[in-house]
């Protein structure tokens, strides 16, 4: 019973910590603490203006969903010190007991209340930011599931009179602010129905330099103490250490190669005592961290038939896909290499169909398909690939092949294709941009529906690209192959 009424006294029945609702002040702290993220920064800031208004608000329930290293977790934290709400949080990885969130009964031996409540007494204030990290990790088992105790911890209507087995007295959870991060969106329906999702995207080239710049090299230098004016990491080290020596969504490996980087200036700064300086940039990169490990698709330098650069999305990042098409004497056999997936199988008969339908135009025999072999590969072939978005790279590259028109190398281009030959939207659009900037690619053909999508593409990109809306085959050939395509009917986008 003593401990009982010791758990009574330490749960905060009244107690808050007092709201910051200086708009400003908490714009700065969140801009100083991470580079980038706008929507999630948009969304506190909405939450603080409306604090400002009204006296009660029940706190939001937010999902940040993103790939490792993004910053999620940190993120809480960040979110903690501008709303100048206490930081508690609450690890889910693994937790497959229903009695985590709920507690235990006390008529067993040594019960306790849930993780929950006892996170909040030992906070002491009963508006805390509560970060429910890694929610998707839950399983469930034989007793019970934790992600459906959940429900009434995160419903808005439900959380007013959140119900501990080991309490027995409703408590009031309307006043947490709760925010749950997670990899993927692998989460029970019901419980995501509940939550404003916010997808995190993996960073930019260009976001992961700004980062290492203004918060990973600085800590690095101080936790390897490493003094003032005894290292310096140039632009082009942090951009070969993300281009060669790193591929990720996130920034953890990038964070982990500058310790590196610390950690041998140490070294040699205590081996050799006259040296007082060093200096890392691209070019002696090398002899700090070693052979490149990774290496990023870049333009071919030459026009050539039936290869064509397409576009691919992946969870780290944009890349540039090579797809390759070869014709043989045959009876019509279509072959496809690379470790393609079934919708991409699909995706190259679609193409297939659409140039037999138009071989006449493109001065093709029409009975191609029944005397010559075809054979589709994508390179990296131990890479599982899939999803539509090849559809127009493909067909160009059967017409290359058929017609020994040869594909521009400077041209890139993603799209799916139908049998009527119009182009439909993709996704992952800003990071396959990027990857083309990157990859040297001068014109990129994209749907004339992601038209839309341009405006989150970094400035930079855009007046350093050629982008080419279409919105049928026709246009792309006329714009991807090297030779005007005979007989074809231009249908220029408007």
């Amino acid at each position: 019973m003593r401990g009982y009424i010791d758990w009574m006294v330490q749960v905060p029945w009244n107690a808050r910590s007092k709201v910051k609702k200086d708009l400003r002040q908490a714009q700065e702290i969140l801009d100083t603490d991470h580079y980038g993220l706008e929507r999630v920064k948009d969304r506190i800031l909405e939450y603080l203006a409306v604090q400002s208004r009204v006296n009660k608000i029940k706190g939001p329930i937010l999902c940040l969903v993103g790939p490792p290293g993004v910053g999620k977790t940190s993120l809480g934290q960040s979110i903690a010190k501008a709303t100048g709400r206490k930081y508690v949080r609450m690890a889910l990885g693994g937790v497959r007991d229903e009695a985590e969130i709920r507690g235990h009964r006390r008529t067993y031996i040594g019960s306790m209340p849930g993780k929950l409540i006892q996170k909040m007494a030992k906070v002491g204030v009963k508006n805390p930011l509560f970060l429910l990290d890694e929610i998707d990790k839950m399983s469930s088992d034989m007793r019970g599931d934790p992600a459906s105790a959940l429900l009434e911890v995160l419903d808005p209507e439900q959380n007013v009179a959140f119900s501990d087995h080991y309490l027995e007295v409703d408590y009031d959870l309307s006043d947490v602010m709760f925010v749950a991060t997670s990899n993927s969106m692998n989460i029970p329906a019901p419980l995501l129905d509940r939550m404003e999702v916010i997808r995190l995207s993996g960073y930019t080239e260009d976001e992961k330099l700004n980062i290492a710049k203004r918060h990973l090299l600085p800590k690095q230098i101080e936790r390897n103490a490493l003094k003032k004016g005894e290292l310096t990491v140039d632009d082009s080290a942090i951009i070969g250490i993300i281009r060669y020596y790193t591929r990720e969504a996130g920034v953890r490996g990038l964070e982990r190669e500058i310790s590196k980087l610390c950690r041998k200036a140490v070294k040699q700064l205590l081996l050799d005592k006259s040296l007082k300086h060093i200096e890392i940039n691209g070019d002696n990169l090398h002899d700090y961290l070693g052979v490149q490990r990774f290496d990023y698709g870049r333009a071919d330098n030459e026009n050539r038939v039936g290869q064509v650069t397409g576009l691919a999305w992946t969870e780290v990042g944009g890349d540039l896909l090579t797809i390759e098409t070869a014709c043989v004497p045959g009876k019509g056999k279509l072959t496809y290499t690379g470790s393609l997936g079934e919708v991409m199988q699909e995706s190259i008969q679609a193409a297939l169909t659409v140039v037999r339908a138009r071989a006449e135009k493109l001065g093709i025999n029409p009975d191609f398909y029944e005397k010559r072999d075809i054979h589709v590969h994508v390179p990296e072939g131990a890479t599982p690939k899939d999803g539509p978005s090849a559809g127009i790279a493909m067909c160009t590259a059967l017409v290359s092949c058929l017609t020994g028109n040869p594909v521009r190398a400077d041209v890139a281009m993603t799209g799916e294709i139908t049998l009527r030959g119009q182009v439909l939207p993709i996704g992952g659009l800003k990071e396959k941009l990027l990857a083309a900037h990157r990859g040297g690619i001068k014109t990129v053909l994209i749907p004339f529906e992601n038209k839309r999508d341009l405006e989150e593409i970094p400035d930079n990109v855009i007046a350093d690209l050629d982008i080419h809306p279409v919105k049928r085959i026709e246009e792309v050939l006329t714009l991807a192959l090297q030779n005007e395509p005979s007989g074809m009917q231009v249908v220029t986008a408007k």
